[in-house]
């Protein structure tokens, strides 16, 4: 098993330190990873063959489930002070990757699924629901989220319930048929509709107990869904069910504040997870790239290669800049984490097409384990992102905020501290109590053109350099053309649907972030990774960001994309990951 050290070994063997959360987190993720085995053994009742028939047979892995729960990955999902291991999103992230790498479903199912739902507990929870939700995780229990209605929504946000006042409590109505792990969880945290009137205070959240609420409750039969089919989807139906007045979580009234509070936390985590799956994908069209062949990899699969791999380490910098903000900046983070939500799961799908072009028809044979995790993510990456209507609660976030930021936040913020961007920092615990969706300004748009006026020295000389400053002073460019657009936007009237071109305003924002994450990350680096410090990576991730927005960008220089393309098969050969830490992977 490799160590700590050994995961963060250059290739000249100096190693660089992470700060001691870190390395615990590091630790117990390549324990997991061990303890999972090589993904590519079809002997391996964890590997992807496994996987991939429990999946064709829409089971659960019941046995990588136990193995998991005697891991104690539960642990993962309880903060510190209450018994668990739970101390900053981005280290959960980490922990939980192993799973997510093998099975987007299982690490759902198993994993987060359980967290999101008592995010608002650990929020605005009484000290007993606190200790009894940390117990109920502990114990191995699950907790199921049940969402609220919202608009453009999929069978998982549709219908609601509703909780009316009755002189001991709530009476509690309704039915919804698509609830992940409604069947097994031992509590559900329901975001109920407890004022008729369609206000921002017209939801509560009510945390209850499974066995407290069973007489008023009818299991619904489970549902099956094109992708995650190793989750188990199914409903439930209340009716007039008595619900007592301890069971409310925060105030009465506080349903969508909390909701948006928390999703904050919920939207970094799904897009730092998904990743570790779009890699097992990269690392499979390499292989098909590479097998049998002495020569260099064919010109016509070099781009695909290389351009992928670019956006994921994108992808990387940005989830793992707004899961850092959470603990750093979390009265700041809510419009940025709505904007990675919908950013990486986007790049994700579109790099899926681009390695079907490497990939071919061998991307959806699961018969074997080394290529079919293309199908598998392919499906299960719509669901596990909300789809459309994930992507409109995102626009939901961020439209109304354009105006305010182009007024008050752009060009005007300081930059946010150096620590956001550098691997190893000590950042402060997550608290949820402190995440706030009131004001926060756009820290990152101040790290942009912090970054582009200091590379501006070198703009003009040629080479990699030249070509990174150059695309930064583009990418401010673009936000001055935002700041222009936004200033004249029409206030958003509440319940109405933004119009079609300020979402473009929006999609076009959000891929400046994810430019300035980039930057940030490029910049934070120490040098122990040499491919990381350099910066022909970066300039290959910032020039496809900028062909999506319709930048005009420079000319990849001369040898960019050949260390970008060695870069990878250097790191599949040695089975590390492609994402920013490079991790060994059990292989």
């Amino acid at each position: 098993m490799a160590t700590t050290a050994e995961i963060f070994a250059d290739r000249t063997g100096r190693v660089r330190t992470p700060g001691s959360e870190e390395t615990a987190a590091l630790d117990r993720a390549t324990r997991l990873d061990t303890s999972l085995g090589d993904p590519h053994d079809p002997a391996n009742p964890h590997g992807l063959t496994a996987l991939f028939a429990a999946d064709e047979r829409r089971e659960v892995p019941a046995e990588t489930e136990r193995l998991l729960a005697e891991s104690g990955l539960a642990a993962e999902l309880v903060p510190a002070e209450y018994g668990g291991r739970l101390t900053r999103a981005d280290l959960l992230a980490k922990a939980l990757r192993p799973v997510f790498r093998r099975d987007v479903a299982l690490g759902f199912g198993f994993g987060i699924t359980s967290l999101f739902a008592t995010s608002a507990v650990w929020a605005a929870g009484t000290e007993r629901q606190r200790h009894d939700t940390a117990a109920l995780l502990l114990g191995q229990g699950r907790a199921a989220i049940v969402h609220h209605e919202l608009a453009h929504a999929n069978a998982i946000l549709r219908d609601e319930f509703t909780a009316r006042r009755t002189a001991g409590g709530r009476l509690l109505g309704g039915r919804k048929d698509v609830i992940i792990n409604a069947a097994r969880a031992g509590a559900y945290v329901v975001y109920a509709r407890t004022d008729p009137a369609r206000t921002p205070r017209s939801h509560s959240v009510l945390l209850l107990d499974r066995e407290q609420v069973a007489r008023g409750a009818r299991h619904l039969p489970r549902v099956e869904t094109s992708g995650m089919r190793g989750c188990q989807f199914s409903g439930l139906e209340f009716t007039d069910c008595p619900v007592p007045d301890d069971a409310l979580v925060g105030r009465p009234g506080e349903g969508v504040a909390l909701a948006l509070r928390t999703y904050q936390v919920n939207r970094c985590l799904i897009a730092g997870t998904v990743v570790a799956a779009a890699d097992t994908v990269l690392h499979s069209a390499v292989r098909a790239a590479t097998a049998g062949r002495s020569r260099p990899v064919a010109a016509r699969r070099r781009g695909p290669l290389t351009g992928v791999f670019a956006d994921l380490l994108a992808c990387d910098s940005m989830a793992t800049v707004a899961l850092r903000a959470l603990s750093l900046l979390p009265d700041r983070t809510h419009v940025l984490a709505a904007a990675v939500k919908y950013v990486v799961p986007d790049l994700l799908r579109e790099n899926l097409e681009e390695l079907t072009t490497v990939l071919g028809a061998r991307g959806y044979d699961r018969a074997g384990s080394h290529y079919g995790a293309l199908d598998k993510l392919v499906r299960d990456l719509p669901v596990a992102g909300l789809g459309h209507a994930g992507t409109a609660a995102c626009h939901a976030v961020i439209v109304p905020q354009l105006r305010a930021l182009a007024e008050r936040a752009w060009f005007q913020e300081e930059e946010p501290p150096p620590e956001l961007f550098r691997a190893g920092a000590d950042l402060p615990a997550l608290d949820y109590r402190l995440l706030s969706i009131a004001g926060g300004g756009d820290f990152l748009a101040a790290s942009l053109v912090g970054s582009a006026a200091r590379l501006a020295e070198v703009r003009g000389v040629g080479g990699q350099m030249a070509a990174l400053a150059d695309l930064a002073e583009g990418f401010v460019t673009e936000l001055r053309a935002l700041r222009e657009a936004c200033r004249t936007l029409p206030p958003l009237t509440p319940g109405t649907r933004p119009d079609p071109a300020v979402c473009v305003l929006s999609d076009r924002y959000a891929l400046v972030l994810a430019a300035a994450a980039v930057l940030g990350v490029w910049e934070g680096q120490d040098g122990s990774d040499p491919f990381l410090a350099a910066p022909a990576w970066a300039v290959l991730a910032l020039t496809r960001i900028g062909d999506r927005i319709g930048l005009p960008v420079p000319d990849l220089p001369e040898g960019c994309a050949d260390m970008v393309l060695q870069e990878l098969v250097r790191r599949f050969r040695a089975g590390r990951s492609c994402l920013l830490d490079g991790t060994v992977q059990a292989h």
